[in-house]
């Protein structure tokens, strides 16, 4: 029996931007009902060659074909048409739309806005695992629906071949496992998926073939069952696996945080969001904070921050001397200025001002603090050649520190801030998904500032849904299920398993 023919044949694309080659003789071929991973560090050019594939940025150089049939792809409309969809890494969507208009937007011409587009839209949401209100608007969704969302978008426009940029980034196991039943049952359907990831034992259980990028070229494509993980690594970076393990204690009996008896209810009603969250975080300690996507802990970070504003409860914060600050009043500059560092869960809508450059984007949140500040006055100057630091000391590969934050790659972007967060030597540190969406080699350079500051003696509040970071980097692990700390686990004796029950409610504070 032979190979299916490709469906998706990318050949010496070349793309080139001011001072950056992204692409160089690229060669990619997906064959019709495969799932294709396509795998590189961050800046390694997936993404520009992603963006060639969907029509949103066109090669200098190469060709593309599908179905056998070269294609000129001038923009994403050109892209939907031959039958290709691609999920983004960082959504497209519009908040104040609800599931069904974010949908159907742009896209009434297929089955129009009444009955008939609303039965199809609850097959592909019923397909997707999309169990929230059709209704809803999406600022009310988790970032797990967010992306169910942007998966329905893509199959309700017709899409055969899926792009999807880091699915499970978001997913505790239980629903990476859930996630990789349904790709297998489209693909059962004939769907053809590429699948853009960092998190090398997933990609070798879901992909038929893999290829790796380094540098913006082609090292080669392989059967992803006769590599392991490692081997994988030291195609992409040149090194072996991470890990997040840190095992030696650091942890002092000086409170930093303080969060009592924290409640917070759902706008204009008696929901609770967050029920009596009682917590400590020590000097030189990472409390984990595990929990199944949308149980409270993105309510609990924005309530800590002052972003939202708790219906009861305190927040204190004691410094270095001992003194107390109560923060419960306060906005969310003053709390950042009392001496909490902030990685957020978003980092374009939270964490970067996208169209700014690297430069300004330092000053997000240091507006009044030294060196980027003398007094009311902003010294740029002061501010670019702290940025050039982090971008040295953090490894932040860009050109210049007066490119918008927006042209690096997500990993680029997230050194970036926790260069940035780490710079003001905060008291505390509320790392929310600190490693989402980065390779391998940014991956272990955050781990590793992350440890070097806890050792220095600071406080970490860790909320992640990598529960192998989550086991290796925390000292404590708290559970969160339905707005509630519920159990609690050690993390040098605790499997990534029990915790994934303990998440959903399976297990009972004993187990774990």
């Amino acid at each position: 029996m032979t190979d299916p023919e490709p469906v998706v044949e990318l050949s010496g694309i070349t793309k080139r931007f001011p001072g950056v080659v992204a692409n160089s003789d690229v060669h990619l071929s997906v064959r019709a009902g495969e799932v294709h991973a396509v795998c590189g560090e961050n800046g390694a050019g997936k993404s520009t060659l992603m963006k060639i594939l969907y029509g949103m940025q066109q090669p200098d150089e190469g060709t593309i074909t599908i179905n056998g049939e070269p294609v000129k792809l001038r923009n994403p409309q050109d892209a939907i048409k031959a039958g290709i969809g691609m999920v983004h890494q960082h959504f497209m969507l519009a908040d104040n739309l609800t599931v069904k208009e974010n949908v159907l937007l742009g896209a009434e011409g297929l089955h129009g806005i009444g009955k008939k587009a609303r039965s199809v839209l609850e097959g592909f949401a019923a397909q997707t695992g999309l169990h929230a209100d059709l209704d809803l608007l999406v600022e009310r969704l988790g970032v797990a629906d967010r992306q169910r969302v942007e998966i329905v978008k893509v199959l309700y426009r017709g899409a055969r071949i899926v792009i999807l940029d880091e699915p499970t980034a978001v997913l505790v196991p239980q629903e990476v496992d859930a996630l990789f039943e349904t790709v297998r049952g489209m693909q059962r359907q004939g769907f053809t998926f590429i699948f853009i990831s960092h998190k090398l034992d997933e990609v070798r259980a879901i992909a038929d073939s893999v290829t790796v990028i380094r540098r913006g070229t082609t090292v080669g494509t392989v059967d992803p069952k006769t590599v392991s993980s490692r081997e994988l690594a030291e195609m992409m970076v040149g090194s072996a696996l991470p890990s997040p393990e840190t095992r030696e204690s650091t942890v002092t009996d000086r409170d930093i945080l303080r969060v009592a008896d924290l409640r917070l209810d759902a706008e204009g009603t008696h929901r609770a969001l967050l029920k009596d969250i009682t917590l400590t975080v020590h000097a030189g300690e990472v409390l984990g904070i595990a929990g199944v996507e949308g149980n409270g802990q993105t309510e609990l970070v924005e309530a800590i921050m002052g972003m939202r504003k708790a219906t009861s409860g305190s927040v204190e914060l004691v410094d270095a001397e001992g003194t107390v600050h109560d923060l419960t009043k306060l906005g969310t500059l003053a709390r950042r200025e009392t001496g909490i560092g902030y990685i957020a869960e978003d980092r374009t809508r939270h964490g970067l001002l996208l169209n700014q450059p690297l430069w300004s984007n330092r000053i997000l949140g240091y507006q009044t603090r030294e060196p980027v500040s003398s007094g009311r006055l902003i010294n740029r100057a002061a501010a670019r050649e702290d940025t050039k630091r982090i971008v040295e000391q953090y490894d932040v590969r860009t050109p210049s520190v007066d490119v918008p934050s927006g042209a690096l790659s997500g990993g680029n972007q997230q050194k970036l801030i926790v260069g940035r967060e780490l710079s003001g030597n905060p008291l505390l540190l509320i790392a929310s998904h600190p490693t989402r969406g980065v390779d391998v080699g940014a991956q272990a350079l955050i781990w590793e500032q992350i440890r070097t500051a806890r050792r220095e003696g600071l406080a970490v509040l860790l909320v992640s849904a990598d529960l192998d970071e989550l086991i290796g980097l925390s000292d404590t692990i708290r559970v969160m299920l339905r707005g509630e700390l519920v159990s609690e686990a050690d993390p040098a004796t605790v499997t990534p398993t029990e915790l994934g029950s303990a998440m959903t409610g399976a297990a009972t504070e004993e187990d774990v």
